[in-house]
Formats: C-alpha cells, structure tokens, sequence
C-alpha cells in the first residue's frame, strides 16, 4: 500500500478510478458489498424516512436497496457517467433526485430526515471533515438520523475507517449523539441522531 493522502481526495481521483473500471470497488458483486448493505439497512432507526440524502452513491446499487424506505432521495456523487449508471439502475423507482457534487463544497439543497455517509468520510482531511460535520448539522432535520459505515482495513486514504468515524462523531457532538453502533471485523456503522432543539452553533458555514 502506498502512503497516505495528507489532503482531501479531489474528483479527479474518482474519476480516474472509473475510467477504468465501471465498478471498481465491485459494488454490484461483492459479497463484503452485499452483507455491508443489509446491515446499513438493518440499522437504520426507523422503517422510513421522509426525506433522505445519500452522498456518495456510485452506480446506485445501495441507493436502490435504500430508496423503498424513503419518500424521498436524494443521491449525490461527483462522477457524471457513474451517476448515469445509477440513474439506469433506478430507472423504476420514484422519488429519487441525482445530482452531481463533492463534498463538502458542494451540497444539495434541503432538508433531510436521514443522511448516510457510506464509505466516504475517510476520503477527507481533517479540515474539510469538520466542514463535512457542519453541513450535516445544517441539513439534518431536528430528530433525524445520519449514519456513518466505513471500511476498516488499510488504505491510502488521508483518514483511516476509525479516525473518520470517531473524528466526525466529536464534530457532530454540539448537534447529534451517537445512537447505535455496529463493528464488524471488516466494517463499522455509527447511527448519530440530531437532537430535537437543533443547536445555534449548526448552520451552513463553510468558511
């Protein structure tokens, strides 16, 4: 493996890594995908949602399992031709909006009564993880729910799974408590939920 990033991954990463491969983390067929995916759903608070945001959602393969549990979904990921294939993969399904971004400098607009960040808080540094933290605090709606999974085992990335996970957990703190946590061998999921009175200190400043 080779060294760590220091800084945020830029979309030039993602997209070089899809002009190669269509599925390069094998989404559609891994089993590690597949069992990951039942357990984010299993661990979901509640039955449904109003309205959710999924950032990062690749070619949609979890974004399809997802949307039934939702009214609303909005998916978000940086690559163009990954979000065509998405949208082809979902084709059937009502109520979801893709749109083209990366976070944090690029944000939906809305309210959400769910955000899920699978897989991606890791690709962030420091900085722009705290700026992640604040978008969230601004975007979830008070009571709701945003959910962290993030793969455990080494990476190049500039965080690791845990320092991710724990790192936007004290961000998150003047906004959201840690409301369930699942640690597999080769993945975790952290459940936050936003409390009722939402804090004066959570808006959108991306400064």
């Amino acid at each position: 493996m080779s060294a760590r990033h220091a800084a945020t991954l830029p979309p030039e990463y993602f997209l070089g890594l899809y002009a190669g491969e269509p599925d390069p983390w094998g989404f559609a067929s891994s089993p590690y995908e597949g069992a990951k995916y039942a357990a984010t759903l299993e661990s979901l608070p509640r039955p449904a949602y109003d309205s959710a945001l999924e950032v990062g959602c690749s070619i949609g393969v979890f974004t399809r399992a997802l949307a039934p549990r939702c009214r609303a979904l909005t998916a978000l990921d940086p690559v163009p031709a990954v979000l065509e294939a998405a949208r082809a993969r979902c084709a059937d399904l009502p109520g979801i909006r893709f749109v083209r971004g990366s976070v944090p400098g690029d944000w939906p607009e809305g309210r959400f009564d769910l955000i899920v960040l699978s897989e991606v808080v890791y690709y962030l540094d420091r900085h722009d993880l705290a700026r992640l933290a604040r978008r969230v605090g601004a975007a979830l709606r008070p009571g709701g729910d945003c959910v962290l999974v993030h793969w455990l085992g080494p990476t190049d990335y500039p965080l690791s799974g845990d320092e991710a996970a724990d790192g936007f957990i004290a961000e998150a703190a003047d906004f959201a408590a840690v409301l369930g946590q699942v640690r597999d061998a080769a993945y975790r999921i952290d459940v936050l939920r936003a409390r009722q009175a939402p804090s004066a200190g959570a808006d959108a400043g991306d400064a």
